[in-house]
């Protein structure tokens, strides 16, 4: 079974190809790309797809390695030893499962997605490097190897916050999901408005790409935040005849917090128009 998308997600086809090449060959699929260019979603409709359970697991600045594998609860074993009242003998009792742990013990192939791997340490891809490639680890407090019932179907998802260690990345085959072209775009809002009248959809666009195109913007409207536009522009109920005069040379447009979150971008907005105003 080949993934080709969904009816919710709209996947290029040199997208499909990695993915799938990814998954023929049993390697994990790195994906990057701008901040709301569906690269979480992307594991979550390959799993829904593939129809195949998904684990996550949401990296932050201090998340490490052996959080994904086990934890072992030490206190709570001497506390459970100091009142007498539990069989502290038997120490799988405090090993507490990780991410990883829990993709390698499913009874099936699941999607495991590693999300935003580039915000933890610099060392953290590096202490997978075993684990993702072989597919197992050992749990020395229960003298213990645990292998991959099933190979999971690994994604690991970078917004390029900071470089990827050269070993890390030869284990990994590679997509960045580059920013959609108005038609492709044009699909995701179908996907999402399929009754929308098209001629809003192309005025939405126009002004869409017109934001993004101004420079010294330091977050450029995504995906998601179109969406969002548009659903305010259809709840407010915006005539395209407003939209048609909109010329972003002199005026802003509505709902303009939605594709806009930052005052910086905000002046470089008026200073975009006030460019032109004196031209």
């Amino acid at each position: 079974m080949k993934f080709t998308g969904t009816e919710q997600y709209i996947a290029t086809n040199e997208l499909q190809i990695a993915v799938n090449a990814a998954i023929h060959l049993q390697k994990p699929l790195l994906i990057k790309g701008e901040p709301g260019t569906g690269k979480t979603l992307l594991a979550h409709e390959i799993a829904k797809a593939m129809n195949k359970p998904i684990i996550t697991w949401h990296i932050k600045s201090t998340t490490t390695a052996q959080q994904g594998l086990y934890d072992y609860d030490a206190v709570a074993r001497l506390r459970d030893s100091q009142l007498g009242d539990r069989d502290v003998t038997n120490i799988a009792e405090y090993i507490n499962k990780g991410k990883l742990w829990e993709a390698f013990d499913a009874t099936e192939n699941v999607v495991l997605l590693i999300d935003e791997i580039d915000k933890a340490d610099i060392e953290f891809p590096n202490d997978l490097l075993l684990e993702l490639d072989k597919m197992e680890f050992f749990v020395y407090e229960l003298n213990q190897t645990i292998q991959a019932k099933h190979r999971p179907i690994v994604i690991i998802t970078s917004n390029n916050e900071k470089e990827l260690p050269d070993a890390f990345l030869r284990r990994c085959l590679f997509h960045y999901i580059k920013f959609p072209d108005a038609m492709t775009m044009q699909q995701i809002v179908d996907v999402h408005y399929p009754d929308i009248q098209q001629k809003l959809v192309t005025e939405s666009l126009r002004l869409f790409y017109q934001i993004r195109q101004v420079n010294g913007l330091k977050k450029k409207p995504s995906t998601s935040e179109l969406i969002d536009w548009i659903k305010l522009l259809l709840w407010e109920k915006t005539e395209i005849t407003d939209l048609e005069k909109i010329d972003l040379k002199n005026d802003m447009p509505p709902f303009i917090e939605t594709l806009i979150k930052n005052e910086q971008d905000l002046e470089a907005l008026d200073d975009f128009r006030k460019y032109y105003s004196r031209r």
